[in-house]
């Protein structure tokens, strides 16, 4: 069975998308959507592609037009709906669209795409195979090098300079998303944000904690300004280090993910570092066959919106606690977290 897919946007990232759409067995880039007529889509109305009645409907236009786009998608009945982040413009406005969702049986899936990078996909499996024994930090060191001087992003997206909220809202929250997908639920966020780069509106730079209750630690050390070892600092965006009281897992710049033993200097492949197409170790054809192989019976749906609002109110958190100087106890909003009114 092969499953059609509209694709909403055809933006820089959406490129992503369609080239992954192209390739996995089992789907069809079967119609386009851009309002711009230079892009090339094959509909500039939303109606139009949802006339031709696809199976997947995967909406990469910004935040703004999200509740929208998903409430027209519903009404065509697809088999499931695949969202960009940063998902709708608010948790509330975003609970409401997961309340439609559910309301209409339809699947409303979140495409947070750095969970599916194939190097911390070897980390969850080292880290559940008991590699490193007791788990006890994860660090995650961001440092794209991309955010210097008065034409930071300009060349490729040019509205990260206007933002108001900018390193968690935009880029940390892939991180609060993945720390959850390797150690699970925290108890509690400090975060220290700062603005590094004056060309731009938001913050670029800052620390987020997240405590757990085993004792465990996960940290974000974000800096847009500065760079790292490695030819391609979009492959990995950073390094990263999952370490326990028997051994160490390390993500290096090329991809490739070791672990060292305690008490060694040597260290064993887990993961070794090779070329892949696509975004950052085509992440994003992992997340989209994900979606395809869920929808027609190989396993169950990651990402999907309902709990994703929990990542989204630990970005609301880390602002607060930004603000507040202090560390923030993680208490979800139940009213996000069960069907509300529209």
């Amino acid at each position: 069975m092969t499953l059609r897919v509209g694709l909403l946007g055809l933006g820089y990232f959406a490129g992503y998308h369609a080239d992954a759409w192209r390739r996995i067995e089992g789907a069809e880039l079967a119609a386009t959507c851009d309002a711009d007529p230079a892009r090339g889509a094959d509909h500039v109305r939303l109606d139009d592609m949802l006339a031709k009645r696809p199976d997947i409907v995967d909406i990469a236009t910004p935040p703004q037009t999200h509740a929208m786009a998903i409430r027209q998608a519903l009404d065509a009945g697809p088999r499931a709906i695949i969202c960009q982040k940063p998902f709708c413009t608010s948790p509330e406005e975003a609970a409401s669209m997961v309340t439609a969702a559910e309301a209409a049986g339809i699947p409303l899936i979140v495409h947070e795409n750095f969970r599916f990078q194939p190097w911390f996909r070897a980390m969850k499996t080292a880290l559940d195979d008991g590699a490193v024994g007791r788990p006890l930090n994860l660090t995650f060191r961001l440092r794209p090098g991309d955010g210097r001087g008065p034409d930071a992003y300009l060349a490729r997206q040019p509205y990260f300079q206007t933002m108001p909220r900018f390193l968690i809202h935009e880029t940390g929250v892939h991180y609060l998303d993945t720390f959850r997908f390797l150690f699970g639920e925290p108890d509690g966020i400090y975060a220290d944000l700062r603005r590094l780069n004056p060309a731009i509106r938001g913050e670029d730079a800052g620390h987020v904690i997240l405590d757990y209750g085993t004792g465990q630690r996960a940290m974000l050390d974000g800096n847009r300004l500065v760079d790292f070892e490695t030819d391609d600092p979009r492959r990995t965006f950073g390094e990263a280090w999952l370490e326990g009281d028997e051994a160490v897992l390390h993500l290096a710049g090329d991809g490739g993910v070791t672990c060292r033993a305690h008490g060694w200097t040597d260290a064993r492949t887990v993961l070794p570092a090779r070329d892949r197409p696509g975004f950052a170790g085509d992440c994003v054809y992992a997340l989209q066959s994900h979606v395809v192989a869920a929808l027609t019976g190989d396993g169950e749906l990651e990402n999907e919106a309902r709990d994703y609002l929990r990542v989204m109110q630990q970005v609301e958190l880390c602002y607060a606690s930004a603000a507040a100087k202090c560390r923030l106890p993680v208490e979800y909003d139940e009213n996000l977290q069960r069907p509300v009114t529209a």
